[in-house]
């Protein structure tokens, strides 16, 4: 590889640079340092919250021995940046919270380990809302690198604008090439609608796919893993890495051995059926997304599939569905945080209870004070079978809608947010705003669906992201229809100006 490639590494997908790894083209150390370099001259987008440069490079030295000895896993050298919302032994872990400030893990998260040995180099952590509560990536508490206070982090496309969030850091940096690929969280749609804002491509598995166990938790029985590259390609290598049954650390993973999800993805679309519901299309969304998701489902139809009209008639329930029952169990997880084992403590008390207070007082931001306070007062007496239970009974509902779609169809598609991304401060103190923005990516959480997003078109100069719906375990599926659109497309290879 000459001088000038290895300047350019920064353009090379996750597959082309596990390729170019392998064949020793260059090396894993040269890699890091590349892209090391490269987070810290673009320290405006508030990207990354850690970086640990003598841990990096050590992993990248112990990468070229593997690829010099033939042993190296499949994605031997490949740089990936996670969330940091995944624990890790080299790296602190703040999930985004002043709560968790100085919190050094004494063990990696399942997804981090089955990435380290198939031979990834960690790049560093990446900002994210505080403990992915937000769809803005401005919930943040901690500083980023480059800066000695928090900041909201910045979408590469247009810096007034937000990245998407909870996994906004995760976006930014892969649209901003300042990492390969990227681990997200997705709980109501935290990679999907920030990979459709920030022009890249992400897949949330099948709930239960994907080991929880080090991943800080939110909302147990939606919270998944899952990653954020530029193609269904990368997303494929790197997904059938980190899914996997993890019966001895996470009793909600799924007793299914890992798959190799590139299996699919030269699969003719011929026949392929694509369910589009009427409710994804509606009052609502920008007349440019609607464009761009007209666009990408024609040439879906170029390519062989069949476009099919169905119904999921309690798509704008799922808000009210999910913000109870994710903040029932929000307030459930974070009532661990409380000054007395790990993370930040209050000062100054009189005693134990005011300790108590005024360290999550002190620790918490306002929408994770706001998503306790409401998950406390759905399970109270007297609430818990007005408000959780029923909401309960509409999420299997919503499941059921998706069951009685897929007789129809094959896939589902539609938009992943109803607009592009808004302007920073535009919702200010109106966090049902931000809500209402999750409306198409929530039920598909709710129904613990596999579902991604792609990059489909632009509106204006924003990119619009496809969002893809699968039935339970269809990610080959998923990727195998992606793959295809961007071999006929050119959206996903799309990079920002000035990066």
């Amino acid at each position: 590889m000459s001088e000038i490639q290895k300047k350019d590494l920064h353009h090379l997908g996750v597959a082309q640079l596990a390729k170019a790894l392998a064949e020793r083209k260059v090396s894993a150390a040269e890699t890091a340092q590349h892209f090391l370099a490269r987070v810290k001259s673009h320290p405006e987008l508030g990207a990354f919250v850690a970086l640990n440069e003598d841990a990096t490079l050590a992993q990248a030295r112990v990468a070229d021995e593997k690829i010099a000895a033939g042993k190296a896993g499949a994605l031997g050298g490949v740089p990936v940046a996670h969330k940091d919302i995944f624990v890790t032994t080299d790296f602190p872990t703040t999930a985004g919270s002043k709560i968790l400030a100085g919190y050094q893990s004494p063990y990696d998260a399942t997804v981090v380990r089955k990435l380290a040995e198939a031979g990834v180099v960690t790049l560093g952590k990446l900002s994210c809302d505080e403990f992915a509560m937000g769809s803005a990536n401005e919930n943040v508490a901690v500083p980023a690198v480059g800066h000695d206070k928090a900041v909201p982090v910045r979408n590469p496309w247009d810096a007034s604008r937000i990245p998407g969030g909870s996994s906004g850091g995760s976006a930014a940096a892969v649209a901003a090439r300042l990492a390969p690929a990227a681990t997200g969280t997705d709980t109501g749609g935290s990679i999907r609608q920030p990979a459709s804002f920030c022009g890249i491509t992400g897949i949330k598995p099948t709930y239960g796919r994907a080991s929880r166990y080090g991943m800080v938790a939110f909302a147990s029985s939606l919270d998944q893993a899952g990653p954020m590259a530029r193609s269904a390609e990368d997303c494929a290598l790197l997904l059938s890495t980190l899914c996997g049954p993890d019966p001895d650390r996470d009793s909600t993973s799924l007793d299914r051995p890992a798959e190799d999800y590139s299996r699919s993805l030269n699969d003719s679309l011929e026949g392929l059926r694509i369910g589009v519901p009427k409710e994804f299309l509606g009052e609502g969304v920008a007349p440019g997304v609607r464009a761009a998701i007209e666009s990408a489902l024609a040439e879906y139809e170029k390519l062989g599939a069949r476009r099919v009209a169905v119904s999921l008639p309690r798509t704008e329930l799922s808000i009210p569905v999910y913000y109870i029952l994710a903040a029932a169990e929000a307030s459930s997880n974070l009532s661990r945080f409380d000054g007395v084992k790990f993370g930040h403590r209050a000062k100054q008390y009189s005693d134990l209870a005011d300790m108590y207070k005024k360290t999550r007082e002190e620790g918490f931001g306002d929408e994770v004070k706001r998503r306790i306070m409401i998950g406390t007062y759905v399970l109270s007496h007297g609430y818990y079978d007005a408000y959780y239970l029923q909401a309960q009974k509409v999420r299997r509902m919503i499941a059921d809608d998706f069951q009685n779609a897929f007789k129809d169809c094959d896939l589902i598609a539609g938009p992943a947010a109803p607009t592009v991304a808004w302007k920073i401060g535009e919702h200010g103190d109106d966090p049902v705003a931000d809500y209402l923005a999750d409306i198409f990516t929530l039920p598909g959480s709710l129904a613990g669906l596999p579902g991604m997003s792609l990059p489909a078109g632009f509106d204006g100069h924003m990119p619009v992201g496809l969002q893809l719906i699968g039935n339970y375990f269809n990610e080959a599926k998923l990727l195998g229809a992606a793959h295809r659109f961007q071999q006929a497309t050119d959206w996903h290879t799309r990079t920002p100006e000035g990066f």
